[in-house]
């Protein structure tokens, strides 16, 4: 897997005859580094994951990889180099598990030639990675929800995309799972976009976060520039305090709907 480079440029998009949900977004994303995006229910997060992933095509603006216009690419092409794994869990899949963690190499193949030992490697190592081998011959609506999000991740890995998209990933697992699938992501080498709503992960684990509000972008850059309490309270539509953690000198978040010095 090659790290891919990403840049959104002035995107908007919005469905035909309505008015737009997002608007001048713009960043630019070096290989190998993760991207957080933060923002409130509806500011427009996954939207614009669906336009970095080629769902939606812009109306305004251009997403390139590595500097080729995402839409010159094959729909095959850009399958090979970008994984996605979304919110919504499949549950009607007549397979086990390792069958569709196999599923992430079909972009890979041509015709009607089937995977070979390269492909077999790369499956179970995907398996490995997420913990799946004691679910491998398991069906897919036996598992819990936190059991199903482990398997697309192994899916997409399984893709060896140079950028890998996640929307939400963390919904539906407790929170050694959440840090056990953050930090298996955080460590692959390649290019990351995550959606995420806990600011304080997002602080945590990313190198950049874009902060969304209202379909617009606030802020872009490293976490400890763009996470501060006035940008968060304009975004989410709250009061934020920002403390520092000792020792680790990370940064944590309380939030109120109305500042309690002041009640």
């Amino acid at each position: 897997m090659t790290a891919a480079a990403i840049t959104a440029a002035n995107l908007g998009w919005g469905p035909s005859g309505q008015p737009a949900i997002l608007s001048d977004v713009s960043f630019d994303l070096a290989p190998g580094r993760m991207l957080g995006i933060v923002g409130a229910n509806g500011a427009g997060k996954s939207t614009l994951l669906r336009m970095l992933y080629r769902f939606h095509r812009p109306m305004i603006g251009a997403v390139t990889l590595d500097g080729a216009d995402l839409w010159q690419l094959s729909a095959r092409e850009a399958a090979c180099r970008i994984a996605v794994v979304l919110q919504e869990q499949p549950t009607d899949f007549a397979l086990n598990v390792r069958e569709i963690v196999a599923l992430g190499r079909t972009p890979h193949r041509r015709g009607f030639a089937g995977g070979g030992a390269r492909d077999s490697r790369i499956i179970e190592s995907a398996l490995d990675r997420l913990g799946l081998q004691p679910l491998a011959h398991r069906a897919l609506g036996t598992l819990s929800g936190g059991e199903k999000q482990r398997v697309m991740v192994a899916r997409a890995l399984a893709q060896e995309p140079g950028l890998l998209i996640l929307d939400e990933p963390t919904n539906h697992l407790d929170i050694r799972h959440q840090l056990q699938v953050l930090a298996l992501v955080r460590g692959l080498g390649i290019t990351i976009v995550t959606s995420l709503h806990d600011l304080n992960l997002a602080g945590g684990l990313c190198d950049d976060v874009l902060v969304l509000a209202e379909g617009r972008a606030l802020a872009f850059g490293p976490p400890a520039e763009v996470l501060t309490e006035a940008i968060v309270a304009r975004s989410f539509a709250v009061v934020a305090r920002r403390q520092t953690l000792q020792p680790s000198g990370q940064a944590h978040f309380t939030y109120h709907l109305t500042d309690p010095e002041r009640t």
